[in-house]
């Protein structure tokens, strides 16, 4: 059959014999992930070998094995592959497909390839970090050191425009796909109540139906989809039709049974994503699309990743209805509106805006460049890069931003770099452990039903006919027996450390704390918490280590976790035994609370009444207190804050900023040294502020206080009456009988005051900012009023000519 991708070939030899690097399109089916490489090899245009990367392992061995048939070959002739433990290559290979860390291994081991005449990034539309990184470093290895390295990026979907540019290399479009595929629509959106596996099920069996001929793939976002569907299909389909399961964490006898033609009958395939790649899957002509993909979002703030159900974007969904038209015109249903697809995001996201970024932090720092000086199509996002320089600082193999000769033993494990720096630390006896945690879990019932005891899991991996109590995976032990081999081949001598001690090592900042009064709560030693779930033991236990959750960043879920004890904690991180001294306010017994606390993190093991604490710690305390409490001046100071705030805004001279938010915010300056004794709410409620807000002024600025806004005014019998600033208007209160003789009305700082005038009995009788006003008018009606009941106090007719008094008339004898 002659592919799609075949009338432009001519143009790759021509483009990478000129260029030396090429960005190939094509659509799903145009055959360029096994013709291709063929066609270079054959045109010539490279010396040694041809290393093609492919994201996944099946399509990995699929693609080497296309090939090698397709020149009569058996694998690991001209064509081979090689992968995380397993190679099928020799002294003949020309062609190696390879999975995404093989090659940054080779490029790390050998920056200028030696030997290797060609890279072919295979399915780079699906961004994954590892592809990410790997051209990035042979685009500086090429520019480096190798201006003869050949490289050709493949996509199906992927806007090539970014590519090019980034590598300044030429864009060819393969525009054919093998056959047409039609596109159906849900009529309407799903209804909320519809559950997607038995929607999917329902669409499966209407394209069994209205397709009689030829398999069917359905793409479905997990696992356990996969099995709810299947669950929904049973006594639905017609007994000729035998249903597959096709995902990444089956044996490899399963994978390949799900893509092999169906010896008799129909054949229903319930796949993954691993289905949309370069991977043929032989007599499917019906695609079933349930429009949902699962992505690892990693979060900064916890350290931890988790995974999420998306809607497809249209890319993904425009390769997946192309494995309908690999073999013969095809269909492919879609599980939702034509509509709703506009709505789609354009492109997934990378895997590099959303992925725990450890190994690429240590990957570069092994490679001795920043970010910002590779050849990224996306920078890895600043935050989350933060921290993982600061998870690899912790373990060591990072130092001022440097990696350590412990981060290059790191590099050496296959495995996460928390991972490795365990099996590096605990030798041996760690692989098993680090074979768990890197894989799926190997208890059939997960955390739900097994609970989530990491020693259950040692216990079945060691031996599973011992452990009746829950079905084990067959499938995830043998991958985790086969990498626990590889990884023990590894690592040194074995250091006698326990199960928890290898997992504290891996997970430093995930050792919880019971949490007092609270079962099956914990707070992490990194600072977030975690819960495990009501009917599990190990929710009882005082210590454990978390080794695996949903990655809530509050308080995650435990999926697995393993029980560790302060000795054995102590015994391999002593130096995480810190005291510490704490001093803070106490919102609960408002009051300033000093403790000595011995700390592992976050987790508080030890927590007692620190008696002879710091003075100034506790000051700063108290001023967390005061901020949460309210600042609450008494009158005496509030006037004088007024003052200063109306001698800042209608003067020229320098006073300091005493308004409320910028007293708070500077309590430990101002405030603090004054504090003496004050520890509770009450305390500052009884507490006089006036002398250190006196103090936020220098003498000049006292000085100049007093004479543009005065702290009095002096009555003409010469006493001093406060004036309050605190209103609009500067105020103050006299009683009647003292203002005789004023005939000009008072004023402070060229503004007039307000005068509340009072009864001899301090009662308000009238306020005026007008005096000659007011004993020109209303002075009459007040006098007559008031002489009835004053009768002693002197009320007379012209108060302008009265003698000012406070006096009351003498009694007649």
């Amino acid at each position: 059959m002659r592919l799609p991708i075949e009338d432009v070939i001519s143009d790759v030899i021509t483009a990478i014999a000129q260029h030396g690097q090429l960005v190939l399109q094509a659509p799903p089916g145009a055959g360029k992930t096994t013709r291709v490489p063929l066609a270079l090899l054959q045109g010539g245009v490279f010396e040694g070998k041809l290393i093609m990367l492919e994201p996944r392992r099946l399509a990995a061995r699929a693609a080497a094995e296309r090939m090698a048939d397709t020149l009569g070959e058996p694998v690991g002739e001209q064509v081979g592959y090689r992968m995380r433990g397993e190679a099928k290559a020799g002294p003949n290979t020309r062609i190696e497909v390879v999975t995404e860390g093989i090659l940054t291994r080779m490029i790390q081991t050998d920056p200028s390839l030696e030997g290797v005449g060609a890279l072919v990034f295979d399915e780079f539309h699906e961004r994954s970090l590892n592809a990410d990184l790997g051209l990035a470093l042979a685009h500086e290895s090429r520019s480096a050191l190798r201006p003869d390295l050949k490289l050709v990026v493949m996509s199906a979907t992927l806007d090539a425009e970014p590519v090019a540019k980034m590598l300044g290399a030429p864009i060819i479009t393969s525009q054919g796909r093998a056959f047409d595929v039609e596109e159906r629509w849900l009529d309407a959106p799903l209804k909320k109540d519809k559950k997607l596996e038995l929607a999917c099920a329902d669409l499966i069996v209407q394209a069994v139906t209205e397709q009689p001929e030829g398999g069917v793939l359905v793409f479905l976002p997990g696992q356990g989809e996969i099995t709810r569907v299947a669950r929904a299909l049973e006594g639905q389909l017609d007994k000729s039709c035998a249903v597959h399961k096709l995902y990444g964490a089956m044996d490899f006898k399963a994978q390949r049974a799900a893509i092999m033609p169906a010896k008799t009958g129909r054949k229903i395939v319930l796949a993954t994503s691993i289905a949309e790649t370069s991977l043929t899957i032989e007599d499917v002509r019906t695609v079933v699309d349930a429009g949902r993909s699962r992505r690892a979002r990693f979060d900064p703030a916890s350290g931890m990743s988790r995974l999420v159900t998306e809607r497809v974007t249209r890319a993904e969904a425009t390769q997946r209805a192309g494995r309908a038209g690999r073999v013969a015109e095809g269909v492919a249903y879609k599980l939702w509106t034509k509509g709703e697809h506009g709505a789609l995001a354009a492109f997934p996201p990378a895997e590099i805006e959303a992925a725990d970024l450890a190994g690429l932090a240590l990957e570069l720092a092994a490679w001795g460049s920043s970010p910002e000086d590779m050849a990224f199509l996306t920078p890895p996002p600043q935050g989350a890069l933060a921290e993982a320089q600061a998870l690899l600082t912790s373990l060591g193999a990072l130092k001022s931003g440097r990696i350590t000769d412990h981060g290059r033993a790191l590099l050496r494990l296959p495995v996460h770099p928390r991972l490795a720096h365990m099996v590096a630390r605990a030798g041996k006896g760690a692989a098993p452990i680090a074979a768990l945690l890197s894989g799926r879990d190997i208890l059939m019932n997960g955390f739900n039903g097994a609970g989530a005891d990491l020693t259950l899991r040692i216990r079945a991996l060691s031996d599973p006919k011992g452990s009746n109590a829950h079905a084990v995976n067959q499938s995830a032990l043998a991958t985790a027996r086969l990498e626990a081999k590889r990884l023990a081949r590894l690592a040194g001598p074995d250091q006698g450390l326990s199960a928890a001690q290898m997992a504290a090592l891996a997970y430093p900042d995930r050792i919880g704390l019971r949490r007092a009064g609270q079962a099956h709560r914990f707070v992490l030693s990194g600072g977030k918490g975690a819960v495990v779930s009501d009917s599990d033991p190990i929710g009882t236990q005082l210590l454990i280590v978390v080794t695996d959750t949903d990655g809530n960043p509050r308080d995650a879920k435990t999926r697995q976790a393993i029980a560790i004890s302060e000795n054995e904690l102590r015994a391999i991180m002593p130096e995480q035994f810190v005291w510490h001294t704490v001093c803070e306010w106490s919102r609960r017994e408002s009051r300033v609370m000093a403790r000595e606390q011995l700390r592992l993190g976050a987790c508080v093991l030890e927590d007692r009444a620190w008696k002879n604490a710091d003075v100034a710690q506790m000051n700063r305390a108290m001023c967390d207190g005061i901020r949460m409490i309210g600042l609450n001046l008494p009158a005496a100071a509030k006037r004088f804050q007024a003052r200063v705030i109306l001698a800042r805004e209608n003067s020229d001279r320098a006073f300091p900023d005493l308004s409320d938010s910028a007293l708070l915010d500077t309590l430990e300056d101002w405030l603090a040294p004054y504090l003496g004794s004050v520890r509770t709410s009450a305390d500052w409620k009884a507490f006089d502020p006036l002398e250190a807000l006196r103090n936020c002024l220098n003498w000049e600025q006292t000085q100049a206080l007093d004479q543009l806004v005065p702290s009095h005014f002096t009555t003409p019998l010469g006493d001093r009456r406060p004036i309050d600033y605190s209103q609009a208007d500067p105020e103050i209160e006299v009683r009647l009988q003292e203002l005789f003789g004023v005939t000009k009305h008072p004023t402070v700082g060229g503004k007039p005051l307000k005068v509340t005038v009072l009864s001899p009995a301090r009662k308000p009788l009238q306020t005026t900012m007008d005096i000659p006003g007011f004993w020109a008018g209303s002075y009459a009606d007040v006098r007559k009023d008031m002489r009835a009941r004053y009768p002693k106090h002197p009320w007379p007719e012209d108060p302008t000519q009265a003698e000012p008094t406070l006096r009351a008339k003498p009694r007649k004898r």
